[in-house]
């Protein structure tokens, strides 16, 4: 395939994100593979803040590349770490030079040991937010082209526009599940509330302050109390009367 099919190829996997079953680990170590076959560098990395805001390490091209990037969050120092802080790309970083490595020596010299003399990082970013880097090392002394930064940086927000997309129908599946689960939840409590008010004799809303008594004092859900009514697996008799 061509270049530009390459890349229209990834951008076809970030549109795969709205399947049920999108898989965000296979996606993001599929990055890492178009990286490496559609930028002159050797080997990729891929970091994600969690939910507190904390960098974390997901996908990487390689061994070496994850326990250095593993390194890197761990002495949370490297290219990565400030592209995520400042939400600006990293370009050409010199990793035998030290006055470009000298706000991260500790990681340079790891990243020499590892074989690596240049590094890039590129943030993943949608707007204003910014919600992790895309690192890319190469063991030759040579700089990424005016061409392949375009290409590197629309790899990195086609994949983020991708994951914010996956969270979005995430969150939205979870809050209809939850919905759901209440819909659920308020048929059952109307049950067992017509229950005791038939058996009791009483008001349905005395047999529902009957029932949060019981479900509190016995530290039991309200929910799981009514099912257990319903079913006939509780002895409404066991329960205070108002």
């Amino acid at each position: 395939m061509t270049r530009e099919e390459r890349l229209l190829a990834a951008v076809i996997d970030a549109v795969d994100t709205l399947v049920d079953d999108f898989d965000l680990i296979d996606f993001l170590h599929t990055l890492c593979d178009r990286c490496t076959e559609l930028l002159d560098v050797s080997a990729v990395g891929v970091m994600l803040e969690d939910p507190s805001g904390k960098l974390q390490l997901i996908a990487a091209s390689d061994e070496h590349t994850r326990l250095l990037e593993l390194f890197a969050l761990q002495h949370d120092e490297g290219p990565c770490v400030e592209c995520h802080r400042s939400g600006t790309l990293r370009l050409n970083i010199d990793l035998t030079c030290p006055v470009e490595t000298s706000p991260f020596p500790v990681f340079a010299a790891r990243a020499r040991e590892v074989g690596f003399v240049v590094t890039h990082a590129l943030p993943m970013r949608l707007r204003a937010k910014v919600i992790g880097a895309l690192n890319l090392f190469d063991p030759r002394p040579q700089t990424l082209s005016a061409a392949d930064v375009r290409v590197a940086q629309a790899l990195a927000d086609v994949a983020t526009i991708a994951i914010l997309q996956h969270r979005t129908v995430a969150h939205a599946n979870q809050q209809r599940a939850q919905m759901r689960a209440a819909l659920i939840s308020r048929v059952v409590i109307e049950q067992a509330k017509g229950i005791l008010a038939e058996r009791w004799n009483t008001g349905v809303d005395d047999a529902f302050d009957a029932l949060r008594r019981h479900a509190r004092s016995h530290q039991l859900g309200l929910t799981q109390l009514c099912r257990q009514i319903i079913d006939g697996h509780l002895d409404t008799d066991t329960i205070p009367r108002p």
